[in-house]
């Protein structure tokens, strides 16, 4: 079960109104599903339509590397403006994502691949009190 989205509207630089969502997840498999209905929901309700598709490809691998990894709660973090998106999933697990050249007949390693293919910028970071965020932006920030 998720925690709702809180949605903020902040002060946006130039004409542009900036936006911010996030919700808490459990560590198990259906929230990679629950995670692309809310990018879905919040990025079309938000004006951000051209960047569905993408936002929740990108959310999926990070979500998936969250629950397959830290195994705990995780925080996905949404932010933007009609021109781009940020997002953030922070989990408590300490070892950074490390991107993988996996064999062709492998069935899995190609996520972070396929963030840095579709994000215009992608990183990591260490959280505040301890896990990390793994970040991305789509637009033009």
């Amino acid at each position: 079960m998720s925690v709702p989205f809180a949605v903020t509207a902040l002060d946006g630089l130039d004409d542009f109104e900036t936006w911010s969502a996030e919700c808490l997840l459990p560590a198990v498999g259906a929230s990679v599903a629950e995670a692309r209905r809310l990018v879905r929901r919040e990025l079309t309700s938000r004006g951000c339509a051209s960047f569905v598709d993408d936002c929740q490809l990108i959310v999926s691998e990070l979500v998936t590397n969250a629950v397959r990894h830290a195994g705990t709660a995780f925080a996905l973090r949404l932010r933007g403006t009609r021109e781009w998106v940020y997002g953030e999933v922070f989990d408590t697990g300490t070892m950074p994502p490390r991107p993988r050249e996996p064999r062709d007949d492998a069935t899995d390693g190609r996520g972070l691949l396929i963030v840095g293919a579709l994000a215009a910028s992608w990183g990591h970071a260490p959280g505040a009190r301890g896990g990390k965020i793994v970040w991305f932006v789509l637009g033009d920030s």
